[in-house]
């Protein structure tokens, strides 16, 4: 095998899990040390930063960080179900706990550069795009038909997930930075703001079409059937305040888990949610199930619906098919009747969330901007640029319904894409990330962190009492963590980017490291193939998806390999290490965001090359 390149950025960056998967790339690690030291302004700014939005996100992100946690690959020995660190929560801390000045940390609006920029919508992946490219000079306006910014933030998550103060607060921290937000006004003609002058225009518009369920009995009971993220707005937005008392939800994603909840809310004493799939296959995020289940809400699975069930107009129940899942010899599913007689389920209502789409009949198809077969924009990739040069899309709008996250990091592209093309650069072209490998040793066997592995399983954050939670859509459910308990929980991170870092030349190959590493993840061996070589390590390599840390050939003849996959970044191996051929370093990457460190260097702006 190759010596690995520990220079790559890439190659660090793929261990720290939590920051490889969040697409931002939030510094997890790092802004987590921090809230176990009691600096929260300090770890709010490193999230707003990369995610912009730390308190809504701390409540609502479908975090795919979690999942890629370390600490729930580790832990099996520690509990018979492991979870990783609640990175979600732990943002939320730094949000709840933070001081009053993060203002005055944050940029102010820069210089007028002579560019304006409009964006169209006024959900998170516009607003990004205005955070990022405001404080640089360029006049930027935000469109957006309702009263407030916060797109489908605040018109699509309940107040008892996302409270409202929230969302102002976290959008107006962007407003503020010289943003123009031309509120109540639709964008209805794409040639028409083509001609109003803007030097680039973006669009983070949404996917605001809520699918339909055309099946017998729509039509005629159709004032007590609601398409699912219609209904969320109305209730958001005060115009629905009550329900039927039997209430059926169609649909297995987020938005399905947020209509029930928030009909249990609105009076519906019986609320059930009524999906196709399989219960694993539901769309929806595992704890958004659970908060369901939680609140005595039944989740039927293999269910397809058959027929609105109306008597003169007015809705008695739907009818189902019962399906089961066979699956071929390539592992396609289809949905096989099982032959059992239909069900029948009686309903006062029924909220269809089968899914969103996007919807652009204010773009004119001769404007020039391509779309593809699905109706979806034709973008060039990672650019977010779309046929007409000056056109850019993102979030939902790009490549259909995400979440909240994915288009915090479309608007951070985009700004990219948008400042190069107006310093007349390839808008493809990605900047390298900004990076730094330093030694965390303060003594011989002491560093400046706490790597002691905590043995603790996973705090629960604390819920307002059902009786009251369930009496009104604005109570919040999830209270958050308190101080000590936040501090117990980042204490569980493993903290992946202060990396073992190996120096062949000091090595004496004492296996010193090898008897004290608690994971058996390093071997001393003979070269080999990767296949091969992985099946014979101390502890077979079985992650494909992590890489193996490789050393060039030692004085021995052996090579020193790491399996990343499982390492506890404890320290024990530099400890122990007589000649310090192994060092703990701290690994920290940020993606380069538009400015003149994104720009290629011979125009950046007075920045050292």
């Amino acid at each position: 095998m190759q010596r690995t390149d520990i220079a790559n950025p890439a190659y660090f960056h793929k261990v720290v899990d939590c920051q490889w998967a969040c697409p931002a790339h939030t510094p997890v690690p790092e802004y987590i040390r921090l809230i176990a030291q009691g600096r929260y302004s300090d770890a709010y700014m490193i999230n707003w930063v990369s995610n912009v939005f730390p308190g809504i996100l701390g409540r609502t992100c479908d975090r795919p960080c979690e999942p890629a946690c370390r600490r729930g690959r580790v832990e099996d020995q520690n509990a018979p179900t492991p979870e990783p660190v609640a990175i979600c929560r732990l943002k939320r801390v730094a949000a709840d706990f933070k001081d009053e000045d993060v203002r005055s940390r944050m940029p102010q609006a820069g210089p007028p550069n002579g560019k304006r920029i409009a964006c169209v919508g006024a959900g998170p992946a516009s607003l990004t795009v205005a955070r990022d490219l405001a404080p640089l000079g360029y006049e930027v306006t935000v469109f957006d038909s309702e009263a407030k910014a916060g797109g489908f933030m605040r018109t699509q998550v309940p107040r008892f997930r996302l409270p409202e103060e929230v969302i102002d607060e976290e959008c107006g921290y962007i407003l503020d930075l010289g943003v123009k937000f031309v509120a109540g006004q639709r964008i209805d003609s794409m040639k028409w703001l083509m001609g109003q002058g803007y030097d680039a225009i973006f669009v983070g518009c949404g996917a605001p079409r809520g699918r339909d369920l055309d099946i017998p009995g729509r039509r005629e009971a159709e004032t007590q059937i609601h398409i699912g993220i219609d209904w969320l707005a109305s209730v958001s937005f005060g115009h629905v305040t009550k329900i039927g008392k039997r209430v059926i939800v169609l649909g297995g994603g987020n938005t399905a888990m947020d209509c029930c909840r928030s009909a249990r809310r609105l009076g519906g004493e019986d609320v059930k949610v009524i999906v196709r799939s399989g219960f694993e296959e539901m769309k929806a995020s595992p704890w958004e199930k659970e908060d369901a289940m939680h609140e005595g809400i039944p989740i039927i699975n293999y269910h397809v619906p058959k027929a609105f069930v109306h008597e003169g107009g007015r809705l008695t129940g739907m009818s189902f098919e019962i399906v089961r899942a066979e699956y071929d010899a390539q592992g396609r599913r289809q949905l096989v009747p099982t032959g059992e007689p239909e069900v029948f389920f009686e309903c006062d209502e029924v909220l269809v969330a089968v899914g969103q789409e996007n919807a652009f009949p204010w773009i004119e198809r001769d404007c020039g901007i391509a779309f593809d077969k699905w109706g979806l924009p034709a973008l060039r990739k990672d650019s977010f640029q779309s046929s007409v040069p000056t056109v850019f899309f993102g979030g939902d709008s790009a490549y259909g319904p995400k979440n909240i996250i994915t288009a915090v990091a479309h608007g951070h592209d985009a700004a990219v894409s948008i400042d190069r093309l107006l310093h007349g650069e390839d808008v493809s072209v990605r900047p390298m990330p900004m990076t730094n490998l330093v030694s965390q040793k303060m003594g011989i066997h002491e560093w400046s962190y706490d790597n002691d592995t905590s043995y603790d399983l996973r705090f629960k954050v604390p819920w307002a009492k059902a009786e009251r939670a369930l009496a009104s859509i604005k109570i919040e459910v999830e209270l958050g963590f308190d101080v000590a308990t936040a501090f117990k929980e980042a204490q569980r991170c493993l903290n992946c980017d202060v990396q073992t870092v190996f120096t062949e030349s000091t090595c004496i190959e004492c296996d010193a490291c090898v008897d004290i590493c608690p994971m058996d993840c390093i071997t001393f061996t003979q070269d080999g193939d990767e296949e091969e070589l992985r099946q014979r390590l101390k502890a077979p390599a079985l992650n494909l998806a992590q890489s193996l840390y490789v050393s060039a050939e030692l004085k021995t003849g052996r090579i020193m390999v790491k399996d990343e996959d499982v390492c506890l970044h404890c320290g024990l191996c530099a400890e122990r290490c007589p000649t310090g051929a192994w060092d703990m370093r701290k690994f920290l990457l940020k993606t380069t965001p538009a400015g003149p460190r994104c720009r290629d260097t011979k125009v950046r702006e007075g920045v050292p090359a």
